[in-house]
């Protein structure tokens, strides 16, 4: 038996990289999938090598950026597999630029395929998901949603909005039995691949993960193994995991009376600002 056995499964961006590393160790745990991607002809290649695996698949080409996309990778796990269990958003892109020279286009496609495709597949995931009675729907995150990074204003300002619509998911979906949950995979990926190349080390010693390995905790969050977790991010990268803390107060400062400028001045002269720059070991 699979850990994945019965799960209705939708990987958005399942056409290529990790997306197809997730597709594929679902599939070998026995998940009948829809797959996605915007390469008919990959994507046509990860029907094939899931077709082998002997598990159910159907493909939805399309970008996540049209509602009428997202509409149909939930409707067809409905119509074909009777429901949806999971819904993962992983598709992305990047568009690489520091923020003084980021063009307008360069931020609206990258917010549109990361952030406004999640919007819309959760939305219709969260439909289907009331109407059966309960689901799961996973945001795939990364270090700069949770850290920021260079050169990546775009890609940040998504894949922190991904934790927002997690975090808000929470509160809105769970009297109707459905789970929220984020996970930042650490791997070597077509996205990552120039950052290694750039620092001339290994994936390895960067602490990035092979893909197939680092899918091996998708299967684990979308298993039934994993039912305790909501509200939740999972890091993963196939050799350290770990759970992110939400952000939290601290240095607190109450009073029974409105605090004077004189009084912040005072107080936080002697503080040091937090770090905000940490994976926590």
């Amino acid at each position: 038996m699979g850990r994945l056995d019965g799960k209705r499964i939708v990987i958005t961006g399942s056409s290529r990289s990790l997306g197809r590393h997730f597709a594929l160790a679902c599939a070998a745990e026995g998940a009948s999938l829809i797959i996605n991607g915007t390469n008919e002809a990959a994507l046509a290649g990860v029907h094939d090598e899931i077709t082998a695996l002997g598990t159910p698949v159907h493909a939805v080409p399309g970008s996540v950026t049209e509602s009428d996309v997202c509409s149909a990778l939930v409707d067809t796990c409905v119509d074909k597999f009777g429901g949806i269990d999971v819904m993962v958003n992983n598709a992305g892109i990047v568009r690489d630029r520091t923020l003084m020279k980021m063009s307008d286009e360069d931020f609206d496609e990258v917010i549109a395929v990361n952030l406004r495709g999640p919007f819309l597949c959760t939305r219709q995931a969260a439909v289907a998901m009331r109407e059966q009675g309960g689901g799961h729907i996973i945001q795939i995150t990364s270090a700069s949603g949770l850290l920021g990074n260079f050169g990546q204003t775009n890609y940040a300002a998504a894949k922190a909005g991904l934790m927002g619509i997690m975090y808000t998911a929470v509160k809105e979906l769970e009297r109707y039995h459905i789970r929220s949950n984020a996970m930042w995979p650490v791997a070597r990926t077509d996205m990552t691949q120039p950052l290694i190349d750039r620092a001339e080390k290994t994936a390895a010693e960067l602490g990035f993960g092979e893909p197939e390995d680092v899918a091996q905790g998708l299967v684990w969050l979308a298993s039934d193994a994993a039912a305790k977790l909501n509200g939740q991010c999972l890091t993963f990268n196939g050799l350290k995991t770990a759970l992110w803390r939400g952000p939290t107060e601290e240095y607190v400062k109450r009073e029974q009376q409105p605090i004077s400028i004189e009084e912040l001045e005072s107080y936080y002269a002697e503080l040091e600002p937090i770090p905000i720059y940490s994976t926590r070991g």
